[in-house]
């Protein structure tokens, strides 16, 4: 009885952070000269929280982008942060949400893994890390079928 009342003490003193998981992720393959790709995966949160940063040892620079629709061009730009509403799942996908990989130190092979750190703000600002480890795919490795809603740009 003692351990059980001891163990909900310690619990009880730590801040209860974001529970964050990480299905399906991935990292498109390169080419021997290529110098970016990107990471995809479906996080989702147990609270309110935002993505605001990514790390790699494989990249100079990590960040987090997404794709838009500006006048019927397609642009991609680096974004402050991603939320994570709670219980929903945010896909991050080719055409849409995703991690870039920049200034790749070598080239992604298929069969290769990839250690990315994603950084997760909860409502309170406290920052946390979950540790991915993605499986690199052929180039070939489609998107997957869905219509790209325009409805927000």
């Amino acid at each position: 009885m003692k351990r059980i009342t001891l163990a909900a003490l310690m619990f009880a003193a730590f801040p209860v952070m974001a529970q964050v998981t990480v299905k399906d992720p991935w990292v498109r393959a390169t080419v021997p000269a290529q110098k970016a790709t990107g990471a995809f995966m479906q996080i989702t949160s147990a609270q309110d929280a935002r993505l605001v940063e990514a790390k790699s040892p494989v990249a100079g620079v990590v960040e987090v982008h997404e794709m838009v629709m500006e006048k019927d061009v397609m642009k991609m730009r680096a974004m402050k942060g991603l939320d994570l509403p709670a219980g929903k799942t945010v896909e991050l996908k080719p055409g849409g949400y995703h991690v870039m990989l920049m200034d790749l130190k070598e080239q992604m092979k298929d069969g290769a893994t990839v250690p990315v750190t994603l950084v997760i703000e909860g409502k309170d600002k406290k920052r946390s890390t979950v540790e991915v480890k993605a499986p690199v795919k052929p180039l070939t490795t489609p998107a997957k079928a869905e219509p790209m809603d325009h409805s927000k740009h």
